[in-house]
């Protein structure tokens, strides 16, 4: 039985298990194969913290009594399969997020088994959170921020921050509003609830909702006590002549810039169809303007709001594009709405003071706008790679949706999603299909939606390598099976 090795992450001495604990009778992984497990059960297993640095190859080398070869292999390897990640002149480091994706409710697996590829959408790349830059506009804030201002927030938020976001919105999303119209609250949903109980408040049973879409928002209308209405879309976005024919109906929660999960656009003769509905009928239209930010194919479409301010109501976080752990979004509401908005009894506190303060230093600084352009090409960049491997290894099967956001649409042939995510499952693949969004009874087809705002660039080959040998099980009738 060989020792254990200590290695020096983080400075601090830990044990790496290079034993050979299969079939006695059947000759030792080699080397760097047994490393390479080992290293990886560390960092699934949280023993290796998130963003630490490994140590040399050389001197983990040196530790482990072997050659450097042996030591970077297994480091290629694992940053192959986004264990962890390496920048030029910086050292190997754990890769923030890996251990997480095997954290609450999320089984963590044996060391020996394949490594884990999360596919699934909803969230950006949270290794990429500016963390020096907030951490300034956080230190700014605390020396700053006067006394007086560190007691309870204000209901409507942190006058600075409401500032900063109005021009930001009017420069970057062609809204038309002031800082008068903001406020802060803790997310979409969060602005949503606080919208769904006035419209209670004034008379509505009723709100659309898109169909397939994200069943939170469903979730949030119904729970103000109010129905949500499952409205489909097609390739224009949402089908405004059914919305019409919905006579209780007059609110309805659109993403005219990039719909979840079908990543439609939504026309411009259906934005002006559906400002004409909401005039016609007296109604609001809650504009959810997700991820909207990031387009790759030409600059980002502007907002509905700024079509029609006394119509449309405009909401938006950073959940996309900084971190959903921040929990801050606004909403921009029409002017006969806004007091009975703001004056909303069963609203939750807002964000917190220095949360918000540090965020208006950071959109002052111009460190907001600086995020947004790397993330754009960085999310460009994996895209085009996803879309690539899609092309050279599932070739029969069509991707669709906007050139926009961390996520994408994969429309299989002749192969059931259901039993493709199943498959993938298996092969520690993590999948949705489009069918887990459906909010209606129609049928939405054999779709896969795929995130990859989460995903190391390293491992987009791998994943999508795996995904096509689930499909192919799956097309061969042994999708539980792992030739």
């Amino acid at each position: 039985m060989a020792p254990d090795h200590p290695d020096r992450v983080a400075g601090m001495p830990l044990a790496l298990d290079l034993d050979h604990e299969d079939d006695a009778s059947r000759p030792a992984p080699p080397l760097h194969l047994r490393l390479t497990r080992a290293l990886r059960s560390a960092v699934v297993g949280g023993r290796f913290a998130p963003g630490s640095a490994l140590p040399p190859s050389r001197l983990l080398a040196a530790d482990l009594g072997c050659s450097r070869w042996v030591v970077t292999e297994a480091y290629s390897q694992l940053i192959a399969e986004g264990y962890l990640e390496a920048r030029s002149g910086s050292a190997t480091r754990v890769r923030l997020g890996a251990a997480a994706e095997a954290g609450p409710g999320r089984a963590v697996r044996a060391p020996d088994r394949l490594p884990s590829f999360d596919l699934l959408p909803g969230l950006p790349d949270l290794s990429a959170f500016p963390r020096k830059r907030w951490a300034d506009a956080v230190r700014a804030a605390v020396g700053s921020i006067p006394s007086a201002a560190l007691g309870y927030p204000e209901a409507a938020g942190h006058p600075r921050l409401r500032e900063g976001l109005a021009a930001h919105l009017v420069r970057a999303r062609g809204a038309a509003l002031t800082a008068d119209h903001l406020l802060v609250c803790g997310g979409t949903s969060d602005g949503v609830a606080r919208l769904c109980r006035t419209l209670r408040a004034e008379g509505h049973t009723e709100v659309a909702v898109e169909d397939p879409g994200w069943p939170r928002l469903s979730a949030v209308v119904a729970a103000s006590g109010l129905r949500p209405v499952p409205v489909p879309l097609d390739e224009q976005g949402l089908r405004v002549d059914l919305l019409a024919q919905l006579p209780g109906v007059r609110a309805a929660i659109v993403a005219p810039a990039h719909q979840f999960p079908t990543g439609v656009v939504l026309s411009s003769p259906r934005r002006a169809a559906l400002i004409d509905w909401a005039r016609r009928v007296d109604g609001l239209v809650l504009e959810d303007d997700y991820d909207a930010e990031f387009r790759y194919d030409r600059r980002p479409v502007g907002v509905m709001q700024g079509m029609d301010p006394g119509r449309v109501a405009l909401l938006g976080s950073v959940s996309k594009t900084l971190s959903p752990s921040l929990r801050i979004g606004w909403l921009a509401a029409p002017a006969r709405w806004a007091d009975r908005v703001a004056a909303d009894e069963g609203a939750p506190m807002p964000p917190p003071v220095i949360d918000q303060e540090a965020l208006a230093e950071f959109l002052a600084a111009g460190s907001y706008e600086r995020h947004l352009r790397a993330s754009r090409l960085r999310y460009r960049r994996r895209r085009d790679v996803l879309v690539r491997e899609i092309d050279r290894l599932l070739p029969e099967h069509r991707v669709s949706g906007a050139a926009a956001g961390f996520h994408l649409m994969l429309h299989l042939v002749d192969c059931p999603a259901t039993e493709v995510v199943k498959a993938a499952a298996r092969r520690d693949v993590r999948l949705v299909a489009l069918e887990r969004y459906r909010a209606g009874g129609g049928p939405v087809g054999d779709v896969l939606v795929l995130g990859y705002g989460n995903l190391a660039d390293t491992a987009v080959p791998g994943a999508v390598q795996r995904l096509a040998e689930a499909v192919e099980a799956v097309r061969a009738g042994r999708g539980g099976r792992m030739d």
